[in-house]
């Protein structure tokens, strides 16, 4: 079973984090053999656009209003960024997996849809876009960079954020999907205890052995951590 470092972050400014996937990528394009790493934090306000994403998704001039902006090196459109959102961005190596993005991609998904279901909530795809929906409301984007088969950046699980920013975007290029939250559906979630769920749902789905990367030292985490919530 092939190992994956975590390191759980907090709040962390969008180009900290930025260039910390960077660094890490750079590395394990120099040695293959690294562990692959999955970081998980969230961020101050911030919105970032891929780097195809058309300007007319932004609903200000980000020349003349202070907000943090960021086009990045990722596929997909504009997104927002906040305290709240459960932010993940799996450093992998696809050689020891499968060498295909759109499997990738799904499986993302999959550990989203399956953390949903912790909670007794049904996640769903929508055909032809990627992300998971929840009842109509897109829940959480996702959006990658792969190098020579090493990812990086990832996906945004909208645990209990204050949706408010979405409002000055159009979030992914989708004009008729609204945003939504899991504390729409589920009162009182904190990304804490979501976060816990999506680890263990992510050593599931990707077949690998977490290891806490904490101030203590390193430490094993079994695989099945979750535990099964009623709405």
């Amino acid at each position: 079973m092939r190992k994956c470092l975590i390191s759980h972050q907090g709040l962390v400014p969008y180009t900290v984090a930025w260039e910390q996937q960077r660094s890490l990528v750079s590395q394990r394009l120099q040695d293959s053999s690294l562990d692959d790493i999955l970081l998980l934090l969230e961020h101050p306000p911030v919105y970032t656009l891929g780097k195809g994403s058309r300007l007319d998704f932004l609903k200000f001039d980000p020349n003349q209003v202070n907000s943090d902006v960021h086009r990045i090196e990722r596929g997909g459109e504009v997104t927002y960024h906040c305290p709240g959102q459960l932010v993940g961005y799996p450093i992998l190596n696809l050689r020891y997996y499968r060498q295909d993005l759109h499997w990738y991609l799904r499986q993302l998904e999959e550990v989203l849809i399956q953390v949903l279901a912790v909670y007794g909530l049904k996640g769903e795809r929508v055909a032809g876009m990627t992300g998971v929906w929840l009842e109509g409301c897109k829940v959480a984007a996702i959006g990658i960079k792969v190098k020579r088969w090493i990812t990086m950046h990832g996906f945004a699980l909208n645990v209990c954020p204050d949706l408010a920013g979405f409002n000055h975007i159009v979030p992914c290029g989708i004009a008729d999907k609204p945003v939504g939250s899991l504390a729409q559906f589920i009162a009182d979630l904190s990304v804490e205890q979501v976060r816990l769920d999506l680890c263990g749902k992510f050593a599931e789905v990707f077949g690998v052995q977490l290891i806490d990367q904490g101030e203590t030292g390193c430490k094993l985490i079994p695989n099945s951590l979750s535990i099964q919530h009623k709405r």
